[in-house]
Order: C-alpha cells, then sequence, then structure tokens
C-alpha cells in the first residue's frame, strides 16, 4: 500500500472519528453564528442569515441533530449539550481548516511536506478531542442511568458485520 493511499485512510478514519463527537453537539441548536459563544444559543426555528452553510457544515449539523435525538437531551441538559455543540462546531470549522490547506496545496507538497500537513491535522485533531471529552462528560453525568446507557451504544464502535455471529 502507498504512502499516500496510508494518509487518505488514515485521514478518513480521523474524519470518522472526529465526525460522530462532532455531530453530537448540535441537534437542537440552529447553526452558529460566525463565532461560537461560550454559553449556549438555542434559537428554535431560525437559520443563519448571512451565509449559507457548506456541505461539511450541513453534515455536522445534522449528525449533532441526530444525536441530540439520539441521545434524548432534555431540557435540563440544554446548558451542558450547548457547550458540546460549541467545541463540536468549532471542531469541525478547525479541522476543515487545515484540510482545505492540506488540499489546496497537495500539488505541490514534497512528501514531508505532505506527513507534516497530515501531522497537523493529526495534532488538531487530538487537541479537539482533548475539549469535547470534558465538555460531552459534563453532559454526560447529568444524564439519567438509562440516558447513559444509551449513549454508550450510541458511541459503541460499529462492526462493518455486526449482525454476523462468529460461532465457535
Amino acid at each position: 500500500m502507498s504512502a499516500k493511499r496510508i494518509l487518505g485512510v488514515g485521514m478518513f478514519s480521523a474524519a470518522l472519528a472526529l465526525g460522530a463527537p462532532l455531530a453530537l453537539a448540535q441537534q437542537q441548536m440552529t447553526p452558529a453564528p460566525a463565532a461560537p459563544s461560550a454559553a449556549p444559543a438555542p434559537s428554535a426555528g431560525s437559520s443563519s442569515a448571512t451565509a449559507k452553510p457548506s456541505s461539511r457544515e450541513a453534515r455536522v449539523e445534522a449528525r449533532i441533530k441526530s444525536l441530540h435525538t439520539q441521545l434524548k437531551i432534555t431540557p435540563g441538559q440544554e446548558q451542558e449539550w450547548g457547550a458540546v455543540a460549541d467545541v463540536m462546531r468549532q471542531s469541525a470549522s478547525n479541522i476543515d481548516e487545515l484540510s482545505q490547506e492540506r488540499s489546496k496545496d497537495r500539488t505541490s507538497m514534497t512528501a514531508v511536506d505532505n506527513l507534516k500537513s497530515y501531522q497537523a491535522i493529526a495534532d488538531a485533531h487530538a487537541d479537539e478531542m482533548n475539549k469535547l471529552v470534558p465538555a460531552f462528560q459534563a453532559l454526560y453525568v447529568k444524564m439519567s442511568p438509562d440516558q447513559q446507557k444509551n449513549a454508550d451504544q450510541v458511541f459503541q464502535p460499529r462492526a462493518r458485520h455486526s449482525r454476523t455471529k462468529k460461532s465457535g
């Protein structure tokens, strides 16, 4: 397998890993303004008035909405949920910016530049996860035991052939 293919697979894996938590945080929230706030801003119904969200932003928002529903976030948990959503949106923005820069420079990069670019994205992903975990943990501790069990299942790694049982 070529180094270029390995890096591509690694980037895809990192995007998937960040995508789930990123999207988790934004279900009942409308798209955030340009700068995410520290406090949640649940405003029902209106969308961003200035710019149309990119397809990546739309995917993040859709995933966040889906997770909000899956996790059955209650009104009493919206503040913590909003903090998770803000981290997720900012994370998506940061990773997207690095990915766009990498894509733009792809044809002129040396092998070393390519590795450094991938390293910057991997480092950013780790930094963003370091922000997301405490935000999600604050939400998790406010969840009921049933919600926690549900969250544990929602974040369970998915096997490709989960319906196939190994017999032994």
